[in-house]
């Protein structure tokens, strides 16, 4: 590949020009066409952006002979069919999280990934933090020892799409979003839990959904609100691992600790996230010389030291700088499609365990998923 990637964006509403202004970033890379439905502000975006050619057709776009790979900006039902396509026509794919709205359109369009020999990346935001490059090197060093356990935590006091002021209806209907809190926010953080566990296989969950605080009833009524708005799980893994999730767009506290990780020889804890209170930050958990250690870390130091030393100081970033440089061949590209796909049968375990009333087991998950694709 040469040494300028040439990509294509499909979609440019809120996220798709969020990922227009990671590009501006990164080297290496050149966005030479936009696609939307919305024709008029394609060309808006299209202009401010100085990006050339503009579709509203995206297979049209992807037929470019030019372009190596395509970003999918697009709702969650529209993630399937669209990076399929794009596979299938010989293009690496940037899409957007989740992966797509359910486990059984996330299977496929890893299994073309895999067929088609070309490269899926999914946008897991929290892996180039310098908190989980921090907490893999604790982990990768022995540090924490045995892992046994971890935490996946996200917090917002009063936050929930369009009911409470903040983006568009589309987020809360099963129908474009495929689900709620979980998959608009629980991604990243549950995603972050397992990239640090090794990603391990998933055995039994179990999990509640709710949407119990007050809203505008006018809005609810407008959102067609049928989402979760809070989120709870458990995990079991095959390895004897466990995580429990809490993942919530509305709830009557504070703030929410940080996500956290234990080991038989140490423990990590992630900056939560509050309202009206100082956080909670990084912090690592040891015993030493029978003396109980909670420490802080120096994480701006251990940033500058990492980009001093490494090969190539951008690869990691951001989702973007990290997809350019594996395209590039400068780097191996993290399982993030691998990743994705297990944060979305978690997810999709909770929703079933709510259902059903009971623990599930991940074949059950499998089994049941069905297909929420969208053609467009």
């Amino acid at each position: 590949m040469s040494a300028l990637i040439k990509i294509g964006i499909i979609g440019v509403g809120q996220i798709g020009k969020m990922h227009i202004e990671k590009y501006q970033a990164v080297s290496g890379v050149q966005i030479i066409a936009v696609c939307d439905v919305n024709a008029d502000e394609a060309m808006r975006v299209a202009k401010q952006y100085g990006i050339p050619h503009v579709y509203s057709d995206y297979r049209e776009l992807i037929a470019r002979d030019d372009l190596d790979a395509v970003d999918v900006c697009l709702h969650n039902n529209f993630h399937e069919p669209v990076t399929v396509y794009a596979l299938e026509a010989g293009k690496h794919v940037y899409c957007e999280k989740p992966i797509a709205g359910s486990y059984a359109d996330g299977r496929k369009m890893v299994e073309t990934a895999e067929r088609s020999g070309q490269k899926l990346h999914i946008q897991l935001g929290q892996l180039y933090t310098v908190e989980t490059k921090a907490a893999k090197q604790l982990i990768d060093n022995g540090k924490l020892g045995k892992l046994f356990h971890a935490r996946s935590t996200g917090f917002r006091r009063r936050n929930r799409p369009f009911v409470d002021g903040y983006g568009t209806a589309t987020f809360t209907r099963k129908e474009t979003a495929g689900g709620g809190a979980l998959f608009d926010m629980g991604v990243y953080h549950i995603s972050q839990m397992l990239y640090l566990l090794g990603n391990p296989k998933v055995s039994r969950i179990s999990g509640q959904l709710y949407q119990e605080v007050a809203m505008n009833e006018e809005r609810r009524k407008l959102s067609a609100f049928d989402v979760e708005e809070f989120g709870a799980g458990f995990v079991k893994f095959e390895n004897g691992v466990t995580l429990d999730i809490i993942e919530t767009w509305a709830v009557h506290l504070g703030g929410l600790e940080g996500s956290s990780i234990v080991g038989s020889e140490g423990g990590i804890r992630f900056t939560g996230a509050v309202s009206d209170t100082e956080p909670n930050r990084f912090s690592f958990h040891t015993t030493i010389a029978d003396l109980d250690m909670d420490c802080t870390v120096n994480l701006d130091l251990y940033d500058i030291r990492q980009h001093r030393l490494a090969k190539y100081p951008e690869a990691y970033d951001s989702s973007q700088h990290h997809w350019i440089a594996a395209l590039l061949d400068q780097v191996p590209l993290l399982p993030t499609a691998e990743i994705a796909l297990n944060t979305m049968l978690i997810s999709e375990g909770i929703y079933l365990s709510n259902e059903l009333g009971r623990e599930v087991t991940a074949d059950e998950v499998r089994e049941l998923s069905v297909s929420r694709s969208v053609h467009i």
